[in-house]
């Protein structure tokens, strides 16, 4: 059997087995996963990054001090992702 028609038949099975997928919007998903990147996945990164950075320099890394730029400035677009999201949205419309 080939790969595109294994993939459609498991798509049709997943929209029998969970209906909401079939009736869900795209404009919805795409909302739902920015919501979910921007409110929890990319500060936790954030935090996570942070942490490696100070780890890094409490041992005596030769590279600490970029990690830590890096983790500074991976924080600062890790939490302000939702507001870049929104001024861009904004200069759209």
């Amino acid at each position: 059997m080939k790969k595109e028609n294994i993939v459609f038949i498991l798509m049709v099975m997943a929209l029998m087995l969970i209906p909401e997928l079939g009736a869900a919007s795209v404009e919805s998903s795409l909302m739902g996963m920015q919501m979910k990147l921007t409110r929890v996945i990319l500060p936790v990164l954030s935090v996570i990054g942070i942490a490696w950075a100070a780890f890094s320099f409490i041992t005596g890394h030769e590279n600490a001090k970029k990690h830590i730029l890096y983790a500074v400035l991976g924080s600062a677009l890790g939490f302000g992702a939702q507001a870049i999201v929104d001024f861009i949205s904004q200069t759209v419309q």
